[in-house]
């Protein structure tokens, strides 16, 4: 279970190849600096006292401005003691609560020297310790678990994060067309991410092909019925405020219909990978079958794993509609109503157009690895 296999000659050099991309592109500038944030620090501090008397309560809300008394535990200014400010907006989605003991994330405004504070404000809880441990626990687990295989797939996830933060996202911003350049990342990613822990084989080159048929199915079918769905890209939270912040150039609609084929490409690329393991290893114990017999083992794969992975993105996506699911039913809203919502249609659309691709990327995998593992 923990033994560690020594790597192969191709996957130190695809390795290597991701490592090396992965530092170009966490370099590579967005075009957007943080120009507003020249004259300020972000430091962790501590909670010494607060003073609530302007904080006014109505009912479960809070607006108003709570004072904080901190300590700064982190940089160059570490020590010193000083009030920051909480804003309340009466939202609680959005709005933190202090007590005396807690760890915060503050923004501290400095002169233009930079050598004294002149205001600070809290921002939220300080998260950054535990993420990164729960990280490197995650990690840990990982490579226990895997070995090599696991050292592969978290150069994997590291590297599917770095793609998206430095590369779809400024993209997108600056205005690039929303589906070819989505569509391209996850190309990138899914090469990388089949072949790291397929190998650069035969049923490496299956899991792609197949993957990216099923991805490609999932956008035909995104741009086609988000069209009869009348949707528009606005629904998704915090999408309306880029276009009042200066991009309003922005094609929200086809930024939430890319979105489609993204969210389910992992899934995609499990069943493709499910589906060409299995055809490999019966090619590998029997290499007489026949092209249809193999055929007709990845259907049979297929639906095994189609049948639960289907349910899996439905209930992905409706976890986190729960609350807002709660609230229909607590007012009693009628059902047609409930599944007319933009919103609720949203969803309904990234549900079933994103399990159509899960379907397809079975039969299409086991078509193409049936026609390669058997090809002389």
């Amino acid at each position: 279970m923990f033994k560690f296999k020594l790597p192969k000659k191709s996957d130190l050099v695809l390795v290597s190849l991701l490592l090396v991309l992965s530092a170009v592109i966490l370099y590579l500038p967005t075009g957007f600096s943080e120009t507003n944030y020249q004259n300020s620090e972000r430091v962790k501090a501590l909670v010494l006292e607060t003073d609530n008397s302007l904080v006014v309560e109505t009912g479960i809300i809070k607006t108003g401005s709570q004072t904080v008394q901190i300590r700064i535990l982190n940089g160059k200014f570490k020590g010193k003691e000083l009030t920051a400010y909480n804003q309340l907006i009466g939202r609680m989605e959005f709005d933190k609560y202090f007590f005396a003991g807690d760890k915060t994330l503050t923004v501290i405004n400095l002169s233009k020297n930079k050598t004294e504070i002149i205001s600070a404000n809290v921002i939220d809880h300080y998260r950054i310790n535990i993420e990164a441990f729960l990280l490197g626990l995650f990690v840990l687990f990982l490579i226990l678990f895997a070995g090599w295989t696991g050292v592969k797939a978290m150069l994997s996830f590291l590297f599917t994060g770095i793609t998206i933060w430095k590369l779809l996202l400024p993209g997108l911003l600056k205005g690039f067309a929303p589906i070819p350049l989505s569509l391209g990342i996850v190309a990138l990613i899914t090469s990388f991410i089949i072949f790291l822990v397929a190998g650069t084989n035969k049923k490496g080159l299956v899991a792609f092909f197949g993957a990216m048929s099923g991805i490609a199915i999932t956008c035909i079918m995104a741009l086609l019925f988000g069209k009869l769905f009348n949707i528009h890209g606005a629904i998704k939270p915090f999408s309306e405020t880029l276009l009042y912040s200066g991009y309003s150039y922005l094609n929200l609609t086809e930024i939430f219909l890319a979105g489609i084929f993204i969210s389910s490409s992992g899934a995609v690329m499990d069943i493709s990978m499910d589906i060409a393991a299995s055809q490999a290893e019966v090619y590998q114990q029997n290499n007489s079958i026949t092209t249809k017999q193999l055929r007709k083992s990845g259907f049979e794969v297929g639906k095994a794993v189609v049948g639960t992975m289907t349910t899996t993105l439905l209930l992905a996506y409706s976890g986190g509609f729960s609350a807002l699911l709660m609230v229909f039913i607590a007012q009693g809203t009628p059902m047609v109503n409930i599944l007319n919502l933009n919103y609720v249609s949203g969803e309904i659309l990234h549900t079933l157009v994103g399990s159509f691709g899960l379907v397809l990327v079975a039969p299409f995998t086991a078509i193409i690895g049936a026609w390669l593992f058997t090809r002389k």
